[in-house]
């Protein structure tokens, strides 16, 4: 990416150290991580139509020795992710390593974007009580997929879908792009620098793809 080179005074044939970036996540706190996301998300059209879904990253690059010895048994990562359904851009991300339920992680990244929202379409396993009232405070339509073939789960899933929910897809397109493009594993060996890394991988996708547009 010359463009962001030259920007940053960066030589693209003679990149710092990877420790640089790597100590990079030790010297920024949480906060400015995400403040990076969302400005590069917000170099793109927003639409306020968003796909609120989640997918995992794998944590286990570091050797079996240093996992043993570091005591670490969880494998993955979850990350929860709201994208703009026109633009393909991450707007925010929610990271955790217990399996937190997506009726817990979902209104909790739409909470801190409630104010740029208009409709949230996920998935069925986004459909709770508690999360529908949650997210219908913030005077947002939430096209949510309900389960089963009762007439009421029929007739909510057939509104849905013609007020956009077949856009949900786009999260989808989202990760695979970071995934083929980028990585699906973590190279970082803790957990905070961990959840760092994986808004950092979209943030930069944020800008791949704005750097195409130029």
């Amino acid at each position: 990416m010359p463009a962001i080179c030259d920007r940053l005074g960066i030589h693209p044939d003679a990149p710092p150290d990877p420790t640089t970036f790597y100590h990079s996540f030790d010297r920024y706190a949480m906060y400015i991580w995400r403040a990076l996301l969302r400005i590069s998300a917000q170099q793109h059209p927003q639409s306020g139509h968003v796909a609120l879904d989640s997918t995992f990253f794998e944590r286990e690059q570091a050797s079996q020795h240093y996992l043993q010895r570091c005591g670490r048994r969880v494998k993955t990562i979850k990350a929860t992710t709201l994208t703009d359904t026109e633009s393909l851009a991450v707007l925010d991300v929610h990271c955790c390593i217990e399996r937190e339920h997506d009726t817990k992680a979902g209104p909790r990244v739409v909470r801190r974007n409630a104010d740029d929202l208009r409709t949230v379409a996920a998935d069925n396993g986004f459909q709770g009580w508690h999360s529908e009232y949650q997210i219908a405070a913030f005077d947002i339509d939430y096209l949510v997929h309900y389960r089963g073939s009762s007439p009421m789960a029929v007739m909510n899933n057939a509104l849905i879908r013609a007020k956009g929910y077949t856009q949900r897809w786009m999260a989808e397109t989202s990760y695979s792009t970071v995934k083929r493009t980028q990585d699906s594993a973590l190279r970082s060996q803790f957990w905070y620098r961990q959840f760092r890394e994986i808004i950092l991988l979209f943030a930069l996708n944020n800008i791949k793809k704005l750097a195409k547009t130029l």
